[in-house]
């Protein structure tokens, strides 16, 4: 007997979100001995969704239309499973697990205590998620009483990591890149990727210089109206540097996986820049990191659990930064609140660690970090590799999975109900 488990999530977008159900899907499907999978895929903002004919691709809109007919006929299941932000899990069957890439921020907001305390389990992908809900307390007062009490979360949370991918072919991409030295952005323009900071600073560094920076970005949607209006920004905002050596290039669209694991291959391509506010886990990052590209990073939340090995040590550059409220711009109800705060990458660090990696790559310093990139690749690699991180998440939900002795003694019930 096998438990039947809704996954609830936008396993169809190109997001975060919709990375995040994949790798559930594809831990779960490593156990179909234990679990008869049903999927309600979720729509995730206005992102793309993704059209590749795979067999993953076919075997989920297979079970898609299971799972429609198992719900017009009253269907029940054994335990839900939704990767979605905390303030939208439910209660749908007994056993509900919320799986969440948790918050960029040092506090989660109430309605997140409150739907999470609901839940059976929380699976996080980072130790900075796990730590911020842990460490999050509301005072209250209870109504009958008058006393003050301290609210947090009630449920107990694990850490699961996104497994490192491998590819047996990776396509060839015809990037045409001016300078022989590009650092690369991968990361949506919004105010958390922190975008024109990283492009002003790094043209403010490299002005006079033949080095480029590879962004490789969008708005909202992976459109031609999105790229558009985004090569329109770059261009407006660039002419502020009329006599820049220094090389700016706009990748914009759809990337399937491999193309991306291409893109961190580029021979030109020499290191990765990213100075978001924080990351629940940064899936860019630690792409390129088990790619072996050199990474500059705001050393601040999620992507530490990669960026740091098991022993503490560091193995990027590390871009100091300040512990600052979140932008009134950016508070969202119920999700970033205004007593929150991220991190600030401070400028004149950030331009140090550029120009720090850039001499490091140039003059083959043997001792840093960017010499040491492809060795701690392979590490990477093997601290999160797929088989070990499937057997990780399944090993939290099989707790949930019943044994075919309580499989038997619901039978016996049944049974007996009828005799």
């Amino acid at each position: 007997m096998r438990s039947r488990i809704l996954l609830k999530g936008p396993l169809l977008t190109r997001s975060g979100y919709g990375e995040q159900t994949r790798f559930a899907l594809r831990a779960l499907r490593s156990r179909e001995d234990l679990f008869d999978i049903f999927i309600q895929p979720l729509q995730w903002g206005t992102t793309s969704w993704i059209h590749e004919d795979t067999e993953e691709r076919r075997w989920i809109d297979q079970t898609i239309e299971k799972t429609i007919a198992y719900i017009q006929h009253n269907g029940q299941f054994d335990i839900s499973l939704q990767v979605t932000i905390p303030n939208e899990w439910e209660k749908i069957a007994p056993i509900n697990i919320g799986y969440t890439a948790g918050i960029e921020t040092t506090k989660v907001a109430y309605p997140w205590i409150e739907k999470g305390s609901e839940m059976n389990k929380i699976i996080v992908v980072s130790t900075h998620s796990k730590q911020t809900f842990e460490n999050t307390v509301y005072d209250a007062q209870n109504s009958q009483t008058g006393e003050h009490v301290q609210l947090r979360l009630q449920t107990l949370i694990d850490v699961v990591n996104y497994p490192a991918k491998t590819f047996e072919e990776l396509p060839d991409l015809e990037i045409q890149l001016e300078h022989d030295f590009n650092f690369l952005t991968v990361a949506q323009f919004g105010p958390r990727k922190n975008v024109p900071n990283t492009i002003r600073w790094f043209v403010e560094e490299f002005h006079d210089e033949e080095v480029g920076l590879v962004v490789k970005s969008n708005i909202a949607k992976n459109c031609t109206i999105d790229r558009e209006k985004l090569y329109s920004d770059f261009k407006q905002f660039l002419a502020e540097y009329p006599e820049r050596k220094c090389k700016v290039y706009l990748l914009h669209g759809d990337m399937t996986d491999e193309e991306m694991h291409s893109l961190y291959g580029v021979p030109q391509v020499k290191a990765l820049l990213a100075l978001p506010h924080g990351e629940g886990f940064g899936l860019p990052i630690f792409e390129a990191t088990y790619s072996g590209l050199p990474v500059i990073a705001t050393g601040w939340s999620g992507q530490l659990d990669f960026l740091v090995d098991e022993q503490g040590e560091e193995h990027f550059y590390n871009v100091a930064f300040d512990l600052l409220p979140v932008q009134d711009e950016v508070v969202w109800d119920g999700v970033l609140i205004k007593e929150s705060m991220w991190a600030y990458a401070r400028e004149q660090s950030a331009k140090e660690k550029m120009r720090q990696c850039y001499d490091d790559i140039a003059t083959k310093n043997e001792n840093s970090h960017a010499l040491k990139s492809h060795e701690y690749s392979q590490e990477v690699h093997e601290r999160f590799n797929e088989e070990k991180m499937n057997k990780k998440f399944v090993g939290v939900i099989s707790g949930f999975v019943k044994s075919s002795e309580e499989w038997m003694k619901e039978i016996e019930d049944i049974v007996q109900e009828y005799e």
